[in-house]
């Protein structure tokens, strides 16, 4: 199976009162069909820049972003996207929040299928009886659920998440954490992760980056151990233990902490 994402030598800069400011520069990445890549760095590293080239909503300055052999060149409907914030609107509810891409995208479902397909997802994620609230009518943990279902109602073949979690209470988050495995078994993707927690990346990824400090490039790439099913407890293995402390030092590496070089 081949990869469904590819960066090539991407750069990018963007124009300040004092010049041209470097984020990326020459950064490769790949992930293959079905995979879930993680990406960590320092903070101002470059790493939203990223997710916005994934989805087409800007252009890179060098280099090329291909998503199924095909190189990016403007927004793409196949990609779906969930921040921090989840920006429901208030006037909707929750049903019609996660119904709202279907009305930009085009679909051949009927609106009663678009329905159907909104609740079932709501169920997945544990908001079944929540269809018709209203955003303030949920916790923050909630929104951020109603928010995943609302970027993969479309069905798209890539999901990019920029920091989903990062708001959130530690057992809010890693609560979420397994609801993402559940929601990937029954409605598989490709995945792109964007956090600064260590331990998000190494339970939710296949594959984690580490990107090097502004203008950043790919410093380090790990193949995670932990494979299917996961359980929390296994984040403190000694295996898992070995993994974070190779993370944090890379993370000191790209922070000109550590004078090692990244291997």
């Amino acid at each position: 199976m081949g990869n469904l994402l590819d960066i090539k030598g991407v750069k990018h800069a963007y124009a300040t009162a004092s010049g041209p400011l470097p984020v990326l520069d020459g950064l490769d990445l790949s992930v293959p069909e079905g995979g879930f890549a993680a990406v960590v760095g320092p903070s101002g590293c470059g790493k939203s820049t990223l997710t916005r080239l994934v989805a087409g909503l800007m252009m890179p300055d060098e280099g090329e972003v291909w998503l199924h052999g095909e190189r990016v060149k403007g927004p793409r409907p196949t990609v779906g996207m969930a921040f921090q914030n989840p920006v429901l609107l208030e006037w909707r509810s929750i049903l019609q929040n996660v119904m709202l891409p279907l009305e930009i995208v085009p679909t051949k479902m009927s609106k009663k299928d678009q329905e159907e397909r909104a609740r079932s997802l709501l169920t997945l994620v544990g908001l079944d009886g929540f269809e018709n609230k209203r955003p303030s009518e949920l916790s923050g943990g909630m929104r951020q659920r109603a928010s995943l279902c609302r970027a993969i109602v479309h069905k798209p073949d890539v999901l990019v998440l920029d920091e989903p979690f990062g708001a959130l209470d530690a057992f809010t988050r890693e609560d979420l954490w397994q609801t993402m495995h559940k929601v990937k078994e029954e409605e598989p993707f490709t995945g792109v992760l964007i956090t600064h927690d260590l331990r998000e990346s190494l339970f939710l990824a296949d594959q984690v980056i580490v990107l090097s400090g502004r203008p950043a490039r790919t410093q380090y790439v790990m193949d995670v151990h932990l494979t299917g099913k996961r359980d929390i407890e296994q984040l403190y293995t000694p295996e898992s233990a070995d993994a974070l402390n190779v993370l944090r030092q890379q993370i000191r590496i790209a922070q000109g902490r550590d004078t090692e070089v990244a291997q």
